[in-house]
């Protein structure tokens, strides 16, 4: 079964239909990294944090997760996520942290 929605990572345009999902920090977050152009580091660091925490490396055409595609994924894994909203935003700056070292290596 094919879904539109589903990509093989979690996709950039799906970031701001997350913004309901969690508390204020939670929309700090999603508005601080919309402001950011496409190819930001901020982009990447969200579009990684949120592959890590949605398991998109696990995902595969025939899942159930892929039938409904990548922001049902998305707010599910935010859902079941039993930490705070801060450390959230800790998982995020650890993104970032990981996609710099990552761009730095390949300079």
């Amino acid at each position: 079964m094919y879904n539109p929605d589903t990509d093989l990572i979690f996709p950039p345009r799906d970031i701001p239909s997350l913004d309901n999902e969690r508390g204020t920090k939670w929309r700090d977050l999603i508005a601080a990294v919309e402001k950011t152009g496409q190819d930001s580091l901020e982009q990447m660091a969200f579009i990684l944090m949120m592959a890590r925490l949605n398991s998109c490396a696990t995902c595969n055409a025939d899942s159930y997760r892929a039938m409904h595609g990548c922001i049902v994924c998305a707010k599910q894994s935010l859902k079941r996520f039993h930490g705070s909203d801060e450390e959230l935003t800790g998982l995020f700056e650890a993104a970032r942290v990981d996609v710099m070292v990552f761009k730095q290596k390949k300079q």
